[in-house]
This record gives C-alpha cells, structure tokens and sequence, in this order.
C-alpha cells in the first residue's frame, strides 16, 4: 500500500495544528510553509476536514484554523477518512465486488484485507498527540497485542539420530 499526498499531507497539517495551535488559530499560510505543502492544496484538504468537523476555521485579524476537539480525541484513521484516503490492500473494492481477477479473488486477497484491517486498527488507535509527542509505538502496544518474537533456534527442526 501506498498512501497518496492526500493522506499524508492531510496528517502533516492536522499535527502542525496540534502543535503550533495552542488553543488558538493558525494561518494555514504558516502550516504550508512549515510543512512545505502548497497553500492551494491544503486549502482544499482543509474544506474536507472542515465539513468532518475535526477542524474549525476562524475569520478576522488572527484567523485561520484551530482543532475541531483536542489532540488527544482525533485520531489519524478520522484524519484519513476525512480527505477520502483509503486503506485498501487489494485490487477489488469491498465484498460486494468482482474479484481481483476477473470473477474470482486471488490466493492472497484474505491474506491482504487482513492488513488492511491491520493498517486501519492501528491508524484508529494514534491520537494527533500521539503523532505530536512521537509516541505512535505506544498507542500501537496499547491497541494491538505483540506476537511473540520466533528466533531461528525456535523454528529448528531436529535431525533425526543416525
């Protein structure tokens, strides 16, 4: 998977708000200079998170854009779904579909829309403070279990006795 700018940049902008916001409003001209995004992009991403409601966009003398809510209560699968950024591993769209190759799912398509589950849990679990702090790692050991770690002593077979 490969996100586009839009879901990037979309979380870039959100967590320069978190940041440099404090309460207040931030001119996005300052966002798109900080985080090297054309205004006119970020402009449009900002209509998008502005009808979800994760921002709110101030007029007058020192105007511009504030949180919708605090850092700690959006989350970066909010941020994504805000600016129609999809998580998708396979080629088909959705259950309803035709396959992935032609009429049938290929091998590996419950092996990718697992992933996907796995990308857009983990994206759910990280705040905008997460972000932020560069904390994301905790927000991922607090919402998905680790496996244990397998070593190469573990997984050797044993040769029968000659």
């Amino acid at each position: 998977m490969e996100l586009n700018t839009r879901g990037r940049y979309a979380v870039m902008a959100m967590a320069d708000l978190a940041k440099h916001g404090g309460g207040g409003s931030v001119p996005l001209s300052a966002v798109a200079q900080r985080q090297q995004i054309s205004l006119d992009y970020l402009e449009q991403l900002f209509l998008k998170l502005r009808r979800a409601g994760l921002v709110e966009s101030l007029r007058g003398r020192h105007g511009g854009y504030k949180l919708g809510r605090p850092a700690d209560e959006i989350f970066v699968a909010e941020i994504m779904s805000a600016v129609e950024e999809g998580t998708r591993m396979t080629r088909c769209f959705g259950e309803q579909a035709v396959g992935c190759l032609g009429e049938s799912r290929c091998l590996t398509h419950n092996l990718w829309n697992a992933l996907g589950d796995q990308i857009e849990s983990f994206l759910a679990s990280v705040s905008l403070k997460d972000v932020v702090e560069g904390s994301p790692r905790l927000a991922v050991e607090r919402a998905v279990p680790r496996a244990p770690s397998v070593t190469p002593l573990d997984t050797a077979v044993e040769s029968p006795a000659q």
